[in-house]
């Protein structure tokens, strides 16, 4: 008597998405951590938990250089070598790091030292007016000061004039923004996630507004010194000292 087997096959079910939906969700399991808490935004957390300022720092000085080579290019603001990666992105870095991070930790400590326990309607839209009004425009005017320095600035006036022709601009970039952000971050994000999401918002922002204010300080040295013309690398001076 003999017995015959015979080969099973085994048919595997393409998962809808392929190797996309693989790398999309292997991609989420490590930003979030899925089910468990080993994920990059965990751990970013448990940092910013555990260490404050020197994660506010690292985070605010790696946007700030990343902001800056982005909006360059969007700008097409090239050094004299033509290049986007300028002495600007390291001063960045320095600016977010060093100054950008620990004025605003101090800044929204005291805001939320004042208006803590408080959380009726009439306090929460106090706390966006005293955000809006105080502590907005002490931070921009510090930016542009500090974007006028990395410019070239070296004289009062240069420096002044600077933040002159931008305070408003930002500011109302800011007012428009800050509330919409914050009623956003309110309604749909959970508390431990609202220092990423305003730093993404931030860098969003600022890199608008840098390439912005680039485009426009470009267009008025070409015209003041170059009458329509560009020199050789594209990209004309800031000021009359620059290192790169």
């Amino acid at each position: 008597m003999s017995v015959k087997f015979e080969k099973e096959t085994v048919k595997k079910t393409a998962i809808p998405g392929g190797l996309k939906h693989e790398i999309a969700h292997e991609i989420g399991e490590r930003l979030t951590g899925g089910e468990s808490a080993a994920g990059y935004l965990a751990a970013y957390l448990k940092q910013l938990q555990e260490n404050p300022l020197r994660t506010k720092m690292l985070t605010s000085g790696s946007l700030a250089a990343l902001q800056e080579l982005l909006a360059s290019w969007i700008a097409h603001d090239r050094s004299k070598h033509g290049h986007y990666f300028s002495a600007r992105v390291p001063k960045m870095a320095i600016y977010g790091a060093f100054i950008s991070a620990p004025l605003g930790h101090v800044l929204i400590s005291i805001l939320q030292k004042l208006f803590k326990g408080r959380t009726s309607l009439k306090a929460k839209i106090l706390q966006i007016l005293v955000s809006n009004l105080i502590v907005s425009p002490i931070q921009n005017s510090v930016y542009l000061v500090s974007m006028a320095i990395i410019a070239g600035a070296r004289t009062f006036h240069q420096v002044r004039a600077t933040v002159k022709a931008g305070f408003m601009p930002v500011m109302k970039v800011s007012w428009i923004t800050s509330p919409l952000a914050l009623a956003f971050a309110q309604k749909f994000l959970p508390e431990q996630t609202w220092v990423p999401f305003f730093n993404i918002v931030a860098f969003v922002i600022g890199t608008y507004i840098n390439a912005h204010t680039k485009k426009k300080r470009l267009a008025a040295l070409r015209k003041k010194h170059y009458g329509d013309g560009r020199s050789n690398s594209g990209r004309t001076d800031d000021f009359p000292r620059r290192d790169y």
